[in-house]
């Protein structure tokens, strides 16, 4: 199955069941947010990559019910094996991106949740439980959904880079060879920053910032990111102008004209010193 397979009621469904799917991780992450007994371990050897229960207990919660209701589908996360499914769609599940900020008390985090054929991402959800913004994106829908209502999501017009707002969540973004060239689309845009993880690419889905660029991402931390931006008229793509992939290299635009400018500046990053 793909998504052009899908009837009107499938897809109304689907939507039904991401929105559903939010609201249980939403339920889950929050039991743990700013709470004494959160605890972490260290997934990285060399650094700090922690996860905590909390990422765990949200995806197990997601995958049962993923597995109660859609069994045929494949499922993909973070913290667990992956589950191979043969109705050729999967969900691509990160039960909180940004674990660094959810240990930190911060509220820059949030569950990413997507469904993907073999055409990559199509619908997602971006959620950030504690302030309770949860962004849309897919079969149709482009909407924010918060404490100021509903509005849509758009992104931005923004021609030019000396024009454009920057983000990547860290200063020292991937290789040397990468980080040169971040710093040559850096020096170009009028305002870059740093931080947010995943709340980033949200703001450029609702038309706030112009650029995401990214490197050393799992598919878990961009399936959903790339189902609300396109969803919102955005482009997404590695540092080659292809779908992200094993590189883990991302550039998030607004606009294919921002796209480009930026592309420009990126492609001859091999990511490799």
């Amino acid at each position: 199955m793909t998504r052009d397979d899908l009837g009107e009621q499938q897809r109304e469904n689907l939507l039904d069941l991401i929105s559903d799917l939010a609201d249980l991780a939403r339920s889950e992450t929050l039991k743990w947010f700013r709470q004494p007994q959160l605890c972490a371990d260290n997934k990285l050897a060399a650094g700090f990559d922690p996860v905590t229960q909390a990422d765990r207990a949200a995806e197990l919660v997601l995958r049962a019910h993923i597995a109660r209701l859609r069994p045929e589908d494949g499922i993909l996360g973070e913290e667990f094996d992956r589950v191979a499914g043969h109705s050729g769609l999967t969900w691509v599940i990160d039960p909180i991106d940004g674990t660094r900020s959810f240990l930190s008390g911060s509220p820059c985090w949030g569950v990413l949740i997507a469904l993907a054929d073999a055409q990559g991402p199509f619908l997602g959800v971006i959620d950030q439980p504690y302030i309770g913004e949860r962004f849309v994106g897919g079969l149709g829908v482009a909407r924010l959904v918060g404490p100021q209502g509903e509005v849509a999501l758009r992104t931005r017009a923004t021609q030019t880079l000396s024009q454009a707002t920057l983000f990547s969540t860290f200063p020292e973004i991937g290789t040397v060879t990468e980080r040169a060239a971040f710093d040559r689309v850096a020096r170009q845009a009028r305002l870059t920053r740093y931080g947010l993880d995943c709340y980033a690419y949200a703001l450029l889905a609702a038309g706030h910032i112009d650029l995401v660029i990214e490197a050393g991402l799992n598919a878990y931390d961009i399936a959903a990111p790339i189902a609300v931006i396109e969803a919102a008229g955005g482009i997404v793509t590695d540092w080659q102008g292809g779908r992200p992939g094993a590189s883990g290299q991302v550039l998030a635009a607004a606009n294919p004209g921002l796209h480009a400018q930026a592309l420009a500046l990126l492609k001859d990053a091999a990511g490799q010193d």
